[in-house]
């Protein structure tokens, strides 16, 4: 990154409405990132490939091979609940326990 363009995104966050923007989007990127990663530690453990666990989603293997492996995944919430069901696991919703974050 250049200086000019650093320069640029320090200016920009400034700007309260940008900064509330990046951090929803911080949280958001966080969140997917623990579920994937939750799944991906449980299949490890359980033993299974990426193919097995394909087989009992129903789903391809590189669709899952790209949920474990992207930088930055962004799967649907059906995928995330069928791959959590195929590994006898179940997805709930919480209230964030840290009220400062909240934009």
């Amino acid at each position: 990154m250049t200086s000019t363009q650093s320069g640029y995104f320090a200016r920009r966050h400034q700007d309260p409405e940008y900064a509330s923007e990046v951090e929803r989007e911080r949280i958001r990127i966080d969140a997917i990132d623990r579920i994937v990663r939750t799944l991906d530690e449980a299949r490890l453990e359980q033993g299974l490939s990426k193919a097995e666990l394909a087989r009992r989603t129903g789903r391809r293997a590189e669709v899952l091979r790209r949920l474990f492996t992207a930088e930055q995944p962004n799967p649907t919430l059906e995928t995330v609940v069928e791959v959590a069901a195929a590994l006898d696991m179940q997805v709930t919703v919480t209230a964030r326990t840290d009220i400062s974050s909240r934009a």
